[in-house]
């Protein structure tokens, strides 16, 4: 199965649109070319043309959105000649004119020298998020053990790369283990606690005999982590899975987090599963959360997803409703799944206030292991 995430980088520059930093369409560029090659062709045909001279101002400017400094230039000096060519009845304009349209170009290649230098910077600064993005959530294989595995995964804050959600998918001594959470709050703020719940979840599914183990592992991580700052109210939500090898079964722990979704023959159903206090509250070791085991059948899959897709709310402020979705997209490819999902709630203009995270797993069973 294909990671979605394999994906998420063309997605990000492709939803970040071209006046916030991706790369501008191809009639942007197009345009100022086309517009001096037009008026210049249009003025030399006939002097009643000459009227349009006026479009060669915005050439310079239009320049700036797409070209760099040496482009803006070359476009200007066009600009210029043309105004002076005898062959296109522009020969006449007043010095007054001509100074503005000479400002004009100047002015033009010195933003476009400043653009060119923004430009570069955010591309390094977008590079370097880039890589904390593959260090603190890197994408999930496209099998861990005996589970295949599909994700998706979007930031609610725009201009970043990791947010408040974190998932993951390991193979320890006890089988493979698989981890979705949502941090306090979303964006840059929540990304060390992001950080250290992975890594105790990294280090737990080594040494840790079953997931209550797990979940203690990561509340005690919380609990140092805010130890020494006042008023911290540092909690966590996680939905904690294991695929225990030569089983046909899935034990699922909720901390807070909504249960995953069981897809199964054509037919999609929340699973249910006692829902325990969010990580970091104190509340475990008074109220530990209770396990549930679930048998599988060949081909079921389970979607996990953060509160960024179960919240989602249309125009009417109904939520979206994930399970009776799932079910009409039981005959999506696993691999797909995740993008058909964000894909619909796109389509039907469903608001998302937090971060989107997905996560499709998809057993084998013990006999064709």
């Amino acid at each position: 199965m294909e990671s979605v995430r394999g994906r998420s980088s063309r997605g990000d520059r492709e939803g970040r649109g071209w006046l916030r930093g991706a790369p501008p369409p191809w009639w942007v560029r197009v345009l100022p070319v086309a517009l001096l090659v037009a008026v210049g062709s249009a003025t030399m045909v006939t002097p009643e043309a000459h009227d349009l001279g006026f479009l060669l101002g915005a050439i310079p400017p239009l320049a700036v959105l797409s070209y760099g400094p040496l482009a803006t230039g070359v476009l200007g000096l066009g600009v210029i000649a043309l105004l002076n060519a005898p062959a296109t009845h522009l020969n006449r304009p007043g010095d007054t004119d001509l100074l503005t349209v000479v400002f004009v170009a100047a002015l033009s290649v010195f933003v476009s020298y400043v653009r060119s230098h923004r430009d570069a910077q955010l591309s390094m600064e977008r590079a370097i998020g880039e890589a904390v993005q593959r260090a603190v959530l890197p994408p999930v294989p496209q099998r861990v053990g005996q589970v295949g595995c599909a994700s998706f995964y979007r930031a609610a804050q725009d201009g970043t790369l990791v947010g408040g959600d974190f998932f993951d998918v390991r193979e320890g001594p006890y089988g493979v283990r698989a981890v979705m959470g949502d941090v306090q709050g979303h964006g840059l703020q929540a990304v060390a606690t992001v950080v250290s719940l992975l890594g105790a979840f990294r280090e737990a599914v080594l040494d840790q005999p079953d997931l209550e183990s797990v979940a203690a592992r990561m509340d005690r991580r919380l609990a140092v982590d805010s130890a020494d700052v006042r008023h911290a109210e540092l909690f966590a939500t996680a939905l904690l899975l294991e695929f225990a090898a030569g089983t046909a079964a899935v034990r699922v722990l909720a901390c807070g987090h909504p249960a995953p979704v069981l897809l199964c023959e054509g037919q999609a159903q929340e699973v249910a599963v006692a829902p325990g206090p969010p990580l970091g509250i104190g509340l475990l070791d008074a109220d530990p959360p209770k396990e549930a085991t679930v048998a599988l059948g060949a081909g079921d899959r389970l979607f996990l997803a953060s509160d960024g897709v179960w919240e989602a709310r249309d125009a009417a402020g109904a939520f979206y409703p994930l399970p009776e979705r799932l079910k009409a997209l039981a005959g999506t490819a696993s691999a797909d799944l995740p993008a058909a999902v964000w894909a619909e709630l796109l389509g039907l203009r469903y608001v998302v206030r937090d971060d989107v995270t997905m996560l499709v797993l998809m057993p084998e069973s013990p006999a064709t292991a």
